[in-house]
């Protein structure tokens, strides 16, 4: 008799499928993730690539970061650093320097031993930190719209997503709403920034208020600041600096945007003792370590001087004027953003009404690929007819673009 046979023969293995009546019926997918497919810019980068379209979708630049920077990832391979498993919590070098950096930017005191964690991008950060500090039926009151794996990390923690939802033209956030929406079964606050896709910076009041509100409803904060140097007007305020909110607040960054190697996927969290091991018990599960050599290169990224942060702040505003101005004359609303890699449009002047079909339809009509907004929202029709943009690419590219999109002006 065969070992399927075998298996087969007795009804009551637990190898048996016969005895489950719903087997058969029941897709292979946890039905947590039932509403997540293949993201959009999975979608739009295959459009992208099959028709020859400029790619303005995917929040990646189109050149590498500093060539010393490069060169330190190199000298550590070369000299065995990191080619085996780092230690869990990152690399010393790199702990001292995340510390090192908050402090020189923002005069937030963390002990590189004790609080700080290196992740896998800033990605698994925030899937980690989710995964740690949510129960099954917790409420998360998320700033909409939202990075997409926002929505995702929250459904896999079993939780509820509670969007707040910022609105054009401003994208301001409502402290009356967000109040309101606070109930007893709200956990957490996530919030994000400078902000992707809509590019608000949260001001120092409305950090304020967020700050009040979490401290008198005891409510956990975890902040995405991806795009902490990525600031055009006004600067960036870490929650965590403020009254009250240390003791709460799982602070996330990441190297890749910054320094423009996203592919090397080195980020971190910030917090207290007890706040970092809840996230590392977490993190060990999903990745335990990564970017070992990546993780020695970026120690010295984060050392590197004011005039480089500056000098790739300026860079990038360059190059959102030039975007910016080139949508506005083809006919889109824009939104300028004080912050982040995106700029979001409005298509309505264009006499377009679904911002997905638009997407869909624009490598035909013009060769140039963007994302539909409706995809980060849970509200579709607050964002159906947005648009966002990434101007992080090269200036040659963008005025290429423009070009290409004042073909809807004519």
């Amino acid at each position: 008799m065969s070992a399927p046979e075998r298996r087969n023969s007795n009804p009551g293995t637990p190898g048996n499928r016969t005895d489950r009546t719903d087997a058969a019926d029941r897709p292979f997918l946890n039905r947590r993730l039932a509403a997540f497919g293949t993201t959009i810019f999975a979608e739009m980068s295959a459009l992208a690539t099959a028709t020859g379209s400029i790619n303005l979708g995917q929040g990646f630049p189109d050149t590498d970061g500093p060539a010393e920077i490069a060169e330190a990832a190199v000298r550590a391979i070369r000299d065995g650093r990191g080619n085996q498993y780092p230690p869990g919590p990152g690399v010393p070098e790199l702990r001292h320097a995340i510390a090192a950096h908050q402090q020189r930017f923002y005069g937030l005191s963390y002990d590189p031993d004790t609080e700080v964690l290196v992740t896998a991008g800033a990605t698994e950060a925030i899937a980690a930190a989710l995964l740690a500090l949510l129960e099954p039926g917790d409420e998360v009151i998320a700033l909409e719209p939202f990075y997409d794996s926002y929505a995702a990390c929250i459904a896999m923690a079993g939780a509820v997503r509670v969007p707040l939802t910022l609105r054009a033209p401003d994208f301001r956030l409502d402290v009356d709403a967000l109040r309101a929406a606070v109930t007893p079964r709200t956990r957490l606050l996530l919030l994000n920034t400078p902000h992707n896709p809509t590019g608000t910076v949260l001001t120092p009041a409305e950090l304020a208020a967020i700050a009040e509100l979490a401290v008198s409803r005891d409510l956990l904060v975890i902040t995405d600041e991806v795009y902490e140097h990525l600031v055009f007007e006004g600067s960036h305020t870490p929650l965590a600096g403020l009254p009250g909110m240390r003791d709460r607040t799982v602070t996330i960054s990441s190297s890749g945007k910054t320094f423009s190697f996203t592919g090397w996927k080195v980020g971190w969290v910030t917090g207290t003792p007890e706040l970092v091991t809840a996230v590392r018990s977490a993190k060990q599960f999903l990745t335990y370590v990564s970017s070992g050599p990546f993780q020695y290169a970026i120690a010295e990224a984060l050392a590197l001087p004011d005039a480089y942060y500056e000098g790739f702040r300026a860079d990038l505003a360059a190059k959102r004027d030039l975007l910016a101005d080139g949508l506005a004359a083809a006919g889109f609303e824009v939104f300028r953003p004080q912050g982040t890699y995106f700029i979001t449009t409005d298509i309505t002047p264009l006499g377009e009404r679904d911002g997905l079909a638009f997407c869909r339809a624009l490598p035909e009509r013009c060769g140039v690929v963007a994302i539909p907004n409706q995809v980060f929202y849970d509200d579709k029709s607050a964002g159906a007819t947005q648009v966002r943009w990434a101007f992080c690419k090269r200036k040659a590219v963008l005025q290429e673009a423009v070009d290409r999109l004042g073909r809807l002006a004519r």
